[in-house]
């Protein structure tokens, strides 16, 4: 047996012991319980999910699902009035019969605890000025936080539409005006304290105007001997502000700094600005702090799980504590062990309509700006929001599978979650290509044979039928948040030019410029009105 193995066998004993010297607290179950109530609920089993739909009749069903090897537990952010009624069948008028309503999850998710603390901080303080006060707050268990917003703190319609059928679409228009109008605080918060991370990081600087590259600080220093007469003087050039000893040559005594001077350098095409300081007088402030810091807040698709409150991290041993917007200033890792934890509400009591200017606003925000975007996803073909633009016919003969982009690569290897949303992507991908609709068929069914589970025949059918009687449209551009919701998204792009996988292919099959020589327009020739003939003399 591989060591591998065994260290995992025996991570996996030490999480299930914790486990179930954990969850035998009644207080926990009951929390874990009454959170519960009308959601979808799946344990997790060290490593893989268990059925779906789940729920839990009684409290000591959680102890229940330990003993048989459960971990911990996610459950849905949907509101359903019946969640064993649940199926992959339902479409999405039966889906918005059976949902009640829906919470808003705000899923902070950040390498560094450190700054997943300053988003949700940034985040609190503006859901405050929109008015909405009272909202949850809880460790993910890893490195992440979860905020929430009740479902009670929106109204029951908006403009005469239903809000509880609005899901996703809603809470992904709030998740980005969230995201909006949080960034200047968060960037301020980080710009004020953390400068010297974010100029490690190359974020923010003076920028060579030659390169657009971010330039070193570096300093000049001049030193010179106390003892010598006449006394020995020397300049010399640093990366570091701090004055490193340096002997005389001629009686090796100790010389002291008398001059220092700051200066800015390009490694990437070495000039400096003691030789050129016009090339460096532009500071570059942070583009995106988000991005910056790999933050993610728009994890947010139907029958979408997170993890309970007080449920157990796998991967940490943490339990994802309840916390107030004072403790998660103070925060450390430490506060979130089983053997610490003490129990609190995390669902808070907000007043009717709380929310309702947020929503206003996130959906008016959404809209004004929704022109940038080409195409926002739904799983409905027939509620696809596009903009109609007339793109150029893809030539490309024998397109190969190594030729497709990571993301789509990722997908035909078989999907567990995000199964629809995935088929939508491909069917998209391959017509755009040029496919005929019986290869599409083809390729849909090979692939979904993959998926665990594999989707109902009958729903890819109804796909095939409806994208038959309609014209191609592109996939989604990689900038999109649907990859990230489903989990292939990947960072592989060939050039800023290729924003989208049917780009991707043409580029990779040398099509490329092909396409463009092709697509570009013709000048017409302009007759020319018959020459005149010289008269002979």
């Amino acid at each position: 047996m591989r060591l591998s193995s065994i260290i995992m066998e025996k991570k996996e004993e030490r999480i299930r012991a914790i486990a179930l010297s954990y969850y035998t607290r009644k207080d926990v179950q009951n929390a874990i319980y009454e959170f519960s109530k009308n959601r979808e609920v799946s344990p997790r089993y060290f490593e893989g999910f268990g059925k779906r739909p789940d729920s839990f009749q009684y409290p000591s069903d959680i102890l229940s699902f330990v003993k048989k090897g459960a971990t911990s537990f996610h459950c849905s952010e949907e509101i359903w009035e019946d969640p064993l009624e649940l199926s992959t069948d339902l479409n999405q008028d039966q889906l918005n019969k059976l949902r009640k309503g829906w919470d808003l999850i705000i899923d902070i998710d950040c390498k560094w605890i450190y700054y997943s603390k300053k988003a949700a901080l940034a985040i609190i303080k503006a859901l405050e000025n929109h008015g909405v006060k009272n909202i949850g707050i809880k460790f993910s268990g890893s490195k992440g936080f979860h905020i929430i917003i009740p479902w009670q703190a929106f109204p029951e319609y908006i403009d005469e539409i239903k809000t509880k059928e609005m899901f996703p679409e809603w809470p992904r228009a709030i998740l980005n005006y969230i995201k909006e109008i949080s960034r200047p605080i968060l960037q301020n918060m980080i710009k004020d304290t953390d400068s010297d991370f974010l100029k490690v990081q190359g974020f923010i600087g003076i920028k060579c105007e030659t390169c657009s590259n971010i330039a070193e600080e570096r300093f000049q220093i001049t030193v010179r001997c106390p003892k010598c007469h006449p006394p020995h003087i020397e300049t010399f050039k640093s990366s570091s502000q701090d004055f490193k000893q340096k002997k005389c040559p001629t009686c090796k005594s100790i010389m002291e700094e008398t001059q220092k001077k700051k200066f800015y350098f390009c490694q990437k095409c070495s000039t400096n600005s003691l030789e050129n300081p016009s090339n460096f007088n532009e500071e570059l402030s942070v583009p995106d702090i988000f991005k910056v810091l790999g933050l993610d807040v728009l994890l947010v698709s139907s029958r979408h799980l997170f993890r309970m409150p007080y449920s157990l991290h796998e991967k940490t041993s943490l339990v994802s504590i309840v916390l107030t917007k004072e403790e998660l200033e103070k925060f450390e890792l430490t506060d979130a062990d089983p053997l610490k934890i003490k129990i609190s509400n995390y669902l808070p009591e907000p007043k009717k309509d709380e929310a309702r200017k947020l929503l206003i606003q996130a959906i008016d925000w959404y809209r004004s700006n929704s022109q940038q975007q080409k195409l926002e996803f739904s799983e409905n073909p027939d509620k696809v929001n596009k903009i109609k633009k007339d793109f150029p016919k893809i030539n490309i003969k024998d397109v190969k599978e190594e030729n497709y982009p990571p993301a789509i690569i990722k997908i035909l290897k078989g999907m567990e979650d995000g199964r629809k949303r995935a088929l939508f992507i491909l069917l998209n991908f391959f017509r755009s290509l040029g496919l005929s609709i019986e290869e599409v068929e083809k390729k849909v069914n090979e692939w979904n044979v993959k998926n665990n589970p594999p989707l109902k025949q009958g729903y890819i059918n109804s796909q095939l039928i409806w994208h038959s009687k309609h014209s191609p449209v592109l996939p989604p551009n990689f900038d999109n948040d649907i990859y990230k919701e489903i989990g292939v998204y990947d960072t592989d792009n060939i050039s800023e030019k290729v924003k989208n996988p049917v780009a991707y292919v043409s580029y990779k099959s040398g099509a490329w410029k092909t396409n463009q020589d092709q697509n570009k327009p013709k000048r017409e020739k302009i007759p020319r009105a018959p020459r005149k003939k010289k008269e002979s003399k």
